[in-house]
This record gives structure tokens, C-alpha cells and sequence, in this order.
């Protein structure tokens, strides 16, 4: 079975290079660091997101104040 351009035994391979690399105890903390990279980013990204929103649906609640809008 080829899962994209690496089949099963060249990930396992990648695999077994990674774990004697770096060890069996390291690879847990690896695993959840980057986990964690992830999620920040990814809240990052929606972060600036909704802060580009609240700042533009202020700057419009802000404009339709100052007309004298009833909203």
C-alpha cells in the first residue's frame, strides 16, 4: 500500500531512524510540543481574525454613532 509518494516500509523506516535519534523518553515530549506549536498557531490565526473583525465591526458601530443611526 503507498500512502503518497512513501510506501509502509519507507515510513516505517523514517520511523525507526526517528526513534534512535532521539530516544523513546524524548519522543512523547516531541510529540506534545509540537501539538502545542500547532494549536497556538492555529489560534493565532483566528485570533488576528477576530480581532480584524471586532475592530471593524466597532469602527462601523463607531461611524453609525457619530451619522446619529439608531442602531
Amino acid at each position: 500500500m503507498r500512502l503518497g509518494p512513501l510506501g509502509i516500509w519507507e515510513i516505517l523506516a523514517i520511523l525507526v531512524v526517528i526513534l534512535l535519534i532521539f530516544g523513546a523518553r524524548r519522543l512523547p515530549e516531541i510529540g506534545s510540543s509540537m501539538g502545542k506549536g500547532i494549536r497556538t498557531f492555529k489560534s493565532a490565526l483566528m485570533g488576528d481574525d477576530d480581532k480584524a473583525r471586532q475592530e471593524e465591526s466597532a469602527s462601523a458601530a463607531k461611524s453609525n454613532d457619530e451619522r446619529g443611526s439608531p442602531y
